[in-house]
Protein backbone atom coordinates (compact mmCIF):
# COMPACT_ATOMS: atom_id res chain seq x y z
CA UNK A 1 0.00 0.00 0.00
CA UNK A 2 2.79 1.94 0.84
CA UNK A 3 4.17 1.61 -2.66
CA UNK A 4 0.88 2.35 -4.28
CA UNK A 5 0.55 5.63 -2.12
CA UNK A 6 4.18 6.51 -3.25
CA UNK A 7 3.27 6.31 -7.21
CA UNK A 8 0.05 7.88 -6.74
CA UNK A 9 1.77 11.02 -5.17
CA UNK A 10 4.31 10.97 -7.80
CA UNK A 11 1.42 10.69 -10.85
CA UNK A 12 0.01 13.81 -8.94
CA UNK A 13 3.09 15.55 -9.12
CA UNK A 14 3.99 15.06 -12.30
CA UNK A 15 0.27 15.96 -13.64
CA UNK A 16 0.77 19.41 -11.69
CA UNK A 17 3.96 19.98 -13.79
CA UNK A 18 5.18 23.34 -11.70
CA UNK A 19 7.24 25.66 -13.69
CA UNK A 20 10.43 26.22 -12.41
CA UNK A 21 11.72 29.87 -11.39
CA UNK A 22 14.37 31.06 -13.77
CA UNK A 23 17.63 30.07 -11.95
CA UNK A 24 16.60 27.50 -9.86
CA UNK A 25 17.89 24.18 -11.12
CA UNK A 26 15.96 22.23 -13.81
CA UNK A 27 17.68 18.96 -13.96
CA UNK A 28 20.43 17.52 -11.81
CA UNK A 29 22.14 14.29 -11.65
CA UNK A 30 23.86 13.20 -8.91
CA UNK A 31 26.48 10.04 -8.91
CA UNK A 32 24.18 8.68 -12.19
CA UNK A 33 25.39 5.10 -13.19
CA UNK A 34 23.31 3.47 -15.91
CA UNK A 35 23.28 -0.27 -18.08
CA UNK A 36 22.11 -1.75 -20.77
CA UNK A 37 21.58 -5.47 -19.88
CA UNK A 38 24.83 -6.30 -18.74
CA UNK A 39 26.51 -3.59 -20.37
CA UNK A 40 27.68 -0.97 -17.81
CA UNK A 41 27.46 2.61 -19.66
CA UNK A 42 27.67 5.26 -17.17
CA UNK A 43 30.00 5.23 -14.42
CA UNK A 44 29.06 8.22 -11.73
CA UNK A 45 27.44 11.63 -13.70
CA UNK A 46 26.75 14.34 -11.91
CA UNK A 47 25.73 17.47 -13.61
CA UNK A 48 22.97 20.45 -13.42
CA UNK A 49 21.23 22.66 -15.40
CA UNK A 50 19.48 25.92 -14.39
CA UNK A 51 16.35 26.94 -15.95
CA UNK A 52 16.75 28.74 -18.61
CA UNK A 53 20.21 27.52 -19.71
CA UNK A 54 21.73 26.27 -22.62
CA UNK A 55 23.78 23.37 -21.67
CA UNK A 56 25.57 21.54 -23.97
CA UNK A 57 27.07 18.36 -23.46
CA UNK A 58 30.30 17.64 -25.28
CA UNK A 59 32.47 13.91 -26.04
CA UNK A 60 33.71 11.56 -28.45
CA UNK A 61 31.71 8.88 -29.84
CA UNK A 62 30.56 6.59 -27.58
CA UNK A 63 31.50 8.93 -24.62
CA UNK A 64 27.78 8.16 -22.80
CA UNK A 65 25.94 11.03 -23.93
CA UNK A 66 23.63 9.93 -26.06
CA UNK A 67 22.51 7.54 -22.93
CA UNK A 68 22.82 10.87 -20.39
CA UNK A 69 19.51 12.35 -22.22
CA UNK A 70 17.92 8.58 -22.09
CA UNK A 71 18.70 7.87 -18.56
CA UNK A 72 16.84 11.72 -17.97
CA UNK A 73 13.72 9.86 -19.56
CA UNK A 74 13.55 6.89 -17.87
CA UNK A 75 14.81 5.04 -21.68
CA UNK A 76 17.58 2.92 -19.87
CA UNK A 77 17.77 -1.28 -18.72
CA UNK A 78 18.62 -0.20 -14.70
CA UNK A 79 19.96 3.56 -13.62
CA UNK A 80 21.16 4.28 -9.97
CA UNK A 81 22.17 7.53 -8.06
CA UNK A 82 19.75 10.25 -7.97
CA UNK A 83 17.89 12.17 -10.84
CA UNK A 84 15.72 15.22 -10.46
CA UNK A 85 13.39 17.33 -12.85
CA UNK A 86 12.38 20.81 -11.19
CA UNK A 87 12.87 19.21 -8.00
CA UNK A 88 11.20 15.74 -8.07
CA UNK A 89 13.29 12.58 -7.83
CA UNK A 90 12.64 10.78 -10.85
CA UNK A 91 14.66 7.27 -10.52
CA UNK A 92 12.38 5.25 -10.32
CA UNK A 93 9.45 6.83 -11.97
CA UNK A 94 7.94 5.35 -15.16
CA UNK A 95 8.89 7.40 -18.92
CA UNK A 96 5.67 9.01 -19.50
CA UNK A 97 5.12 10.19 -16.22
CA UNK A 98 8.75 12.05 -15.88
CA UNK A 99 7.77 13.51 -19.60
CA UNK A 100 4.88 15.00 -17.42
CA UNK A 101 7.12 16.88 -15.20
CA UNK A 102 7.52 19.30 -18.76
CA UNK A 103 10.73 17.73 -20.44
CA UNK A 104 10.40 16.75 -24.06
CA UNK A 105 13.37 14.63 -25.62
CA UNK A 106 13.97 14.87 -29.57
CA UNK A 107 16.35 11.78 -30.05
CA UNK A 108 18.77 11.71 -32.90
CA UNK A 109 16.32 9.34 -34.81
CA UNK A 110 13.78 12.57 -35.10
CA UNK A 111 11.07 9.74 -35.05
CA UNK A 112 8.65 11.50 -37.95
CA UNK A 113 5.82 9.12 -38.37
CA UNK A 114 6.63 8.99 -42.41
CA UNK A 115 2.75 8.04 -43.03
CA UNK A 116 1.13 10.76 -41.33
CA UNK A 117 1.22 14.92 -42.81
CA UNK A 118 3.42 17.50 -41.26
CA UNK A 119 0.85 19.12 -39.25
CA UNK A 120 -0.67 15.30 -38.34
CA UNK A 121 2.81 14.52 -37.03
CA UNK A 122 2.54 17.87 -35.04
CA UNK A 123 -0.68 17.27 -33.83
CA UNK A 124 0.02 13.89 -32.81
CA UNK A 125 1.50 14.00 -29.16
CA UNK A 126 -0.37 14.43 -26.36
CA UNK A 127 0.16 17.80 -23.89
CA UNK A 128 2.54 17.10 -20.83
CA UNK A 129 1.90 20.71 -19.24
CA UNK A 130 0.17 24.34 -20.11
CA UNK A 131 1.49 26.65 -21.95
CA UNK A 132 2.29 24.72 -24.93
CA UNK A 133 2.86 26.76 -28.32
CA UNK A 134 -0.06 26.72 -30.60
CA UNK A 135 0.70 26.08 -34.82
CA UNK A 136 0.52 29.44 -35.44
CA UNK A 137 3.46 30.10 -33.57
CA UNK A 138 5.25 26.80 -34.01
CA UNK A 139 4.49 27.42 -38.31
CA UNK A 140 5.94 31.62 -37.16
CA UNK A 141 9.18 29.75 -36.10
CA UNK A 142 9.45 27.45 -38.97
CA UNK A 143 8.21 28.77 -41.98
CA UNK A 144 9.22 25.70 -43.77
CA UNK A 145 6.66 23.49 -41.77
CA UNK A 146 3.69 25.73 -42.53
CA UNK A 147 4.92 25.38 -46.20
CA UNK A 148 4.81 21.57 -45.91
CA UNK A 149 2.30 21.09 -43.56
CA UNK A 150 0.29 18.85 -45.92
CA UNK A 151 3.17 16.94 -46.72
CA UNK A 152 3.74 13.31 -45.69
CA UNK A 153 6.83 13.07 -43.03
CA UNK A 154 8.60 10.75 -45.02
CA UNK A 155 8.55 12.82 -47.78
CA UNK A 156 10.36 16.50 -45.81
CA UNK A 157 13.79 16.89 -45.94
CA UNK A 158 16.40 16.32 -43.49
CA UNK A 159 16.25 19.47 -42.18
CA UNK A 160 12.68 19.68 -42.46
CA UNK A 161 12.11 16.72 -40.33
CA UNK A 162 14.74 17.97 -38.02
CA UNK A 163 12.62 20.97 -37.46
CA UNK A 164 9.50 18.69 -36.94
CA UNK A 165 11.07 16.44 -34.29
CA UNK A 166 11.43 19.81 -32.56
CA UNK A 167 8.16 21.65 -32.88
CA UNK A 168 6.50 18.99 -32.18
CA UNK A 169 8.01 18.79 -28.18
CA UNK A 170 7.34 22.74 -28.25
CA UNK A 171 3.52 21.86 -28.83
CA UNK A 172 3.13 19.55 -25.91
CA UNK A 173 4.03 22.27 -23.41
CA UNK A 174 7.92 20.87 -22.12
CA UNK A 175 9.67 24.10 -20.87
CA UNK A 176 12.80 21.20 -20.90
CA UNK A 177 14.57 19.97 -23.94
CA UNK A 178 16.60 17.40 -24.32
CA UNK A 179 18.22 17.77 -27.73
CA UNK A 180 20.43 15.00 -29.42
CA UNK A 181 22.58 15.70 -32.36
CA UNK A 182 19.98 17.94 -33.86
CA UNK A 183 23.06 19.71 -36.38
CA UNK A 184 24.38 16.70 -37.36
CA UNK A 185 24.35 16.06 -41.17
CA UNK A 186 22.19 19.14 -42.10
CA UNK A 187 22.96 21.73 -44.75
CA UNK A 188 24.50 24.93 -43.10
CA UNK A 189 21.57 26.96 -43.63
CA UNK A 190 19.01 24.50 -41.60
CA UNK A 191 21.82 24.54 -39.08
CA UNK A 192 21.53 28.53 -38.66
CA UNK A 193 17.76 28.06 -38.23
CA UNK A 194 18.11 25.50 -35.68
CA UNK A 195 20.61 28.33 -33.77
CA UNK A 196 17.94 31.03 -34.25
CA UNK A 197 15.34 28.77 -32.51
CA UNK A 198 17.13 28.10 -29.73
CA UNK A 199 18.32 31.36 -28.80
CA UNK A 200 14.51 32.61 -29.33
CA UNK A 201 14.09 29.48 -26.96
CA UNK A 202 16.23 30.86 -24.73
CA UNK A 203 14.78 34.19 -25.13
CA UNK A 204 10.93 32.58 -24.15
CA UNK A 205 12.70 30.96 -20.70
CA UNK A 206 13.26 27.22 -22.07
CA UNK A 207 15.83 25.02 -20.61
CA UNK A 208 18.27 23.01 -23.06
CA UNK A 209 20.30 20.48 -22.64
CA UNK A 210 21.65 19.26 -25.88
CA UNK A 211 24.24 16.40 -27.05
CA UNK A 212 26.64 17.91 -29.46
CA UNK A 213 29.18 17.03 -31.75
CA UNK A 214 29.23 19.72 -33.59
CA UNK A 215 31.49 22.17 -31.85
CA UNK A 216 31.12 25.35 -33.93
CA UNK A 217 27.65 25.15 -33.82
CA UNK A 218 27.38 24.63 -30.06
CA UNK A 219 29.86 26.99 -29.02
CA UNK A 220 27.76 30.10 -29.28
CA UNK A 221 24.82 28.95 -28.47
CA UNK A 222 25.53 27.14 -24.67
CA UNK A 223 25.86 29.17 -21.42
CA UNK A 224 28.40 26.00 -20.31
CA UNK A 225 29.63 22.93 -21.68
CA UNK A 226 30.32 19.65 -19.90
CA UNK A 227 32.93 17.19 -21.18
CA UNK A 228 32.03 13.23 -21.12
CA UNK A 229 34.40 10.73 -21.61
CA UNK A 230 33.91 6.77 -20.68
CA UNK A 231 30.80 7.57 -19.41
CA UNK A 232 31.94 9.85 -16.85
CA UNK A 233 31.75 14.03 -16.81
CA UNK A 234 35.55 15.06 -16.63
CA UNK A 235 35.44 18.97 -17.09
CA UNK A 236 33.03 21.88 -17.46
CA UNK A 237 33.64 24.83 -19.18
CA UNK A 238 31.67 28.03 -18.80
CA UNK A 239 31.13 29.88 -22.16
CA UNK A 240 33.73 32.76 -21.39
CA UNK A 241 36.74 30.24 -20.60
CA UNK A 242 35.54 28.77 -24.02
CA UNK A 243 35.94 32.37 -25.54
CA UNK A 244 38.67 33.18 -23.94
CA UNK A 245 40.44 29.91 -25.27
CA UNK A 246 38.86 27.78 -27.51
CA UNK A 247 41.74 25.42 -28.20
CA UNK A 248 41.03 24.77 -24.31
CA UNK A 249 39.08 22.23 -25.33
CA UNK A 250 41.11 20.74 -28.17
CA UNK A 251 42.55 18.22 -26.06
CA UNK A 252 38.89 16.83 -25.25
CA UNK A 253 37.49 16.53 -28.65
CA UNK A 254 39.76 15.62 -31.30
CA UNK A 255 40.14 12.08 -32.43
Amino acid sequence: MAEVATQAAAASTARAAPATPAGAVAIELRDVKAWYGESHILHGVSLNVHAGEVVSLLGRNGAGRTTTLRCLMGLVGKRTGAIRVNGVDTIRMAPHRIARLGIGYCPEERGIMTSLTCEENLLLPPKVAEGGMDLDEIYAMFPNLQTRRGSPGGRLSGGEQQMLAVARILRTGAKILLLDEISEGLAPVIVQALAKMIRELRKRGFTVLMVEQNFRFAAPLADRFYIMERGQIVREFSAAEVRADPSALQAYLSV
